[in-house]
């Protein structure tokens, strides 16, 4: 394991439920992520795109108002993403890894989506997060009470 990842997972869970923290729990350790938050129709177009690079420990999280049949491609976008597809109580339902940089294809992550949180590609899989994992943080509305 990289000196990411360790650091990630050292990171103390819950400590800091805030709007630029994205805390992820999963059934090996939990995990937590810097994050700026896509909520308007114009963030969501742009996400990640032009961006030659991401810091290890960070992502975006997109906060839909309703869920929806997600589907995101990647054209414009400069670094492998892994995109984390997740319901309206921040449950991850779907995980599409290593997304291609510049790709055209869509990639679905199928219906009743609210939240999708995007990482560097092929973090999800060397952290061991899984769909039924779980997204924390205020835009989802379950960050626990300090």
């Amino acid at each position: 394991m990289g000196f990411c990842c360790a650091a990630l997972i050292s990171t103390p869970i819950f400590a800091a439920c805030a709007p630029d923290r994205i805390e992820i729990t999963t059934k090996t350790a939990p995990l937590s992520f810097s994050v700026e938050v896509a909520d308007t129709p114009d963030e969501q177009a742009l996400g990640l795109m032009n961006r030659p690079h991401m810091a290890s420990a960070a992502g975006m999280l997109f906060a839909f108002d309703a869920p929806k049949q997600a589907q995101f491609w990647m054209k414009n976008t400069l670094i492998p993403l892994d995109m984390l597809f997740a319901d309206e109580n921040g449950r991850i339902t779907r995980i599409h890894e290593n997304a291609i940089p510049q790709d055209l294809s869509v990639i679905d992550g199928g219906a009743g989506v609210k939240f999708v949180l995007e990482i560097n590609g092929g973090l999800a899989g060397r952290m061991g997060v899984q769909a039924g994992d779980q997204l924390l943080h205020p835009a989802i509305g379950n960050c626990p009470a300090s």
